[in-house]
C-alpha cells in the first residue's frame, strides 16, 4: 500500500489514483470521481470505474483535485544569485550544488517540468536523469546568446580588458555577426540544447544596456532561427519592448519572453505568426518589493522603474488579441521562493482556468510536448499533482504549499501527505 506513512519514493510503481476530481489541463469541466491508472511512468487509462484486478497499488484521493504537474517555462536552474553577474564568481561544483536546491524546491511546489532560460546544460540534465537531483524534468538552452553590450553581457562598464576577447559567463555568451551566431547556435545544439535563447531587447539585471535598446540585427536573428529549425527546434527571445516583439516574430522566433511593454500591434503579430508569449510577473513583483535587499544596483532599480507596471496591461492586450499565453517566473537567488506567486499575480486580468491552462497545456504545446505533458490523458507522462481545495475557485491556492498533498513525476511519488486512510487494496 502507498499511504501517508509510506511517502513512497524510488523506482517506477504501477499505481491507480481513485476518487479524484480531474482537471485535464484544458477543459473547464471538472470530471468527478475519476481514476487515473499509471503504468511504467505513463498514464494508461482515465475513467469512472477502476479495473478490478491489477497488480497496481491504489490511492484513494478522497475527492481531492487532481491535475497535470505544473510547468514553469521561464526558470533559471543556475539562478543562484539575484544579480546574475555574481553567478560567474561561483565555482562550477558549488553552482551545481546550489542549482540542485533550486530544482528540488521547484518540484516540491508542484512544478514537474521547467524550461530553463539561460545556462542550464547537459550536466544538470544528466544529474536529474541519474537521480542525483530529485527535481523537475528539464528543457535547457545551454548558454543564452547576447550581442556585445547586450542584456547577456554582464561585464560592468568599468570593466576594461587588455584582451578584446568576448565575454562568456555561467549563463550567457557574447556573439556578434551572423557567422558567430551560426557557430554559437550550432555549438549549443551540439551540447544538447532543447531550444536556443537570444536577448533581443535591453533588460533590468544587466549593467550597460537601456531597456529600449534593440539587440541583434535582423540577419543575426534569422540565422539563429534557421539553425534551430535545422535541428527541429526553436528560438526563445528575451523581448520587453513592443519593437523587440515585432522584430522577433517577423523573423521566426517562437517564444517571446516577458513581453512587458507590448502594444496591440505586437500582441496581434504574436497571434498572426503563431508564436507564444511568456509573461513573468513574479520577477517584476520581486524587484519592486525586494530590490534593495536583493543587492541590486541603483542602475538596475532605475531600469525596473522605467519598465514600470506595464506587465499586467500587456497580458490584457495579449489576452484580447487571442495570443497563446504561457507561464513563467524568471526568478533568481532568494526570490526563487516566490515562484508560486505568479498564479495570484495574474488574477487581475486572467481567469483561473486561463492561468491553469498556461501552466499546463499551453506550456506543453510551447515546448513541443503537447499530449505528453500538461494533460491527464492516456499516453501522457504521469506527471500529476493532487491538491486540497479547488484552484479554479482560488488560483492562489498554489501559494500554500501544504495544500499540495501528492506530487507524481514519471510515475514516481515525490511527495505524499495524503491521510493514511488513502491507501487502498
Amino acid at each position: 500500500m502507498v499511504g501517508a506513512g509510506k511517502a513512497w519514493k524510488g523506482g517506477v510503481v504501477n499505481l491507480i489514483l481513485t476518487n479524484g476530481r480531474v482537471f485535464d489541463g484544458a477543459s473547464e469541466e471538472i470530471a468527478e470521481r475519476r481514476f487515473v491508472w499509471i503504468e511504467d511512468g505513463v498514464i494508461r487509462e482515465v475513467g469512472d470505474v477502476p479495473p478490478a484486478a491489477t497488480r497496481a497499488e491504489m490511492l484513494d484521493l478522497g475527492g481531492r483535485f487532481l491535475m497535470p504537474g505544473l510547468i514553469d517555462a521561464h526558470f533559471h536552474a543556475y539562478g543562484i544569485e539575484a544579480n546574475p553577474a555574481r553567478i560567474d564568481l561561483v565555482p562550477p561544483v558549488l553552482r551545481g550544488l546550489r542549482a540542485k536546491r533550486l530544482l528540488e524546491a521547484a518540484l516540491q511546489r508542484g512544478f514537474t517540468t521547467v524550461r530553463d532560460a539561460a545556462g542550464a546544460d547537459a550536466a544538470l540534465a544528466t544529474a536529474l536523469r541519474d537521480g542525483l537531483i530529485e527535481g523537475p524534468r528539464l528543457f535547457y538552452p545551454g548558454l543564452a546568446l547576447s550581442q556585445t553590450g547586450g542584456h547577456g553581457d554582464l561585464r560592468s562598464p568599468d570593466h576594461h580588458d587588455l584582451c578584446a576577447c568576448a565575454y562568456c559567463g555561467a549563463l550567457t555568451t557574447v556573439v556578434d555577426g551572423p557567422d558567430e551566431m551560426r557557430k554559437a547556435v550550432r555549438e549549443q545544439l551540439r551540447l544538447g540544447a532543447h531550444q536556443i535563447k537570444l536577448f533581443v531587447s535591453g533588460g533590468v539585471l544587466s549593467p550597460s544596456d537601456p531597456i529600449w535598446m534593440n539587440q541583434f540585427s535582423i540577419e543575426e536573428i534569422r540565422v539563429a532561427v534557421e539553425e534551430a529549425a535545422v535541428r527541429r527546434t526553436y528560438v526563445m527571445a528575451h523581448a520587453h519592448t513592443n519593437e523587440a516583439v515585432l522584430r522577433c516574430v517577423a523573423n521566426g522566433v517562437r517564444s517571446i519572453e516577458h513581453a512587458t511593454m507590448i502594444e496591440n500591434d505586437g500582441a496581434r503579430a504574436i497571434v498572426e505568426h503563431d508564436a507564444f508569449a511568456v509573461p513573468t510577473l513574479a520577477v517584476g513583483d520581486a524587484i519592486r518589493k525586494l530590490g534593495p535587499e536583493l543587492g541590486l544596483s541603483s542602475v538596475m532599480l532605475a531600469k525596473a522603474a522605467e519598465r514600470g507596471n506595464q506587465a499586467v496591461a500587456s497580458i490584457d492586450k495579449l489576452r484580447s488579441a487571442g495570443a497563446k499565453i504561457g507561464f513563467g517566473t524568471d526568478l533568481l537567488g532568494p526570490a526563487s521562493t516566490r515562484q508560486s506567486l505568479e498564479f495570484g499575480l495574474r488574477r487581475e486580468v486572467l481567469s483561473p482556468i486561463e492561468i491553469l491552462r498556461s501552466a499546463t497545456s499551453v506550456n506543453a504545446a510551447l515546448i513541443g510536448m503537447e499530449g505528453r505533458l500538461g494533460t491527464v490523458a492516456p499516453g501522457a507522462f504521469a506527471d500529476l499533482i493532487v491538491l486540497d481545495g479547488d484552484p479554479l475557485a482560488d488560483v492562489a491556492l498554489f501559494e500554500r504549499h501544504e495544500a499540495i498533498r501528492l506530487i507524481v513525476k514519471d510515475g514516481r511519488i515525490h511527495k505524499n501527505s495524503l491521510p493514511a486512510t488513502a491507501a487502498g487494496g
